[in-house]
């Protein structure tokens, strides 16, 4: 598939409370740790741009940018994140338009 014809999309990851990063237990977080490793898969076949916490005074959350045939393959992606199969988090996911990119140094 080109590049031209992808679409991006911000997708939010929504804790199960707002101390969650804090204060998770043994489960929560063997379940945080495969969506690392189903992130880090997603993001070296680059379906994923860039992904972490955002350290919000609410409450973290996680994002990604997510760059995606269409919101069918997005909402697929985001359902089959292990922690949302496990009911464990929500998410959103938002259309969005990337003006530019680059790499980390």
């Amino acid at each position: 598939m080109e590049l031209m014809s992808k679409m991006h999309f911000f997708f939010k990851l929504i804790p199960p409370r707002p101390t969650f990063a804090q204060d998770m237990d043994d489960r929560e977080r063997g379940l945080m740790m495969e969506h690392i490793r189903y992130f880090q898969q997603h993001f070296a076949e680059k379906r994923v741009l860039v992904f972490g916490p955002v350290m919000s005074a609410e409450g973290s959350y996680g994002m990604a940018v997510l760059q995606v045939a269409d919101e069918a393959e997005a909402r697929a992606f985001a359902e089959h994140d292990p922690t949302i199969v496990a009911g464990l988090n929500t998410f959103a996911i938002y259309p969005m338009r990337v003006g530019a990119a680059q790499g980390m140094d």
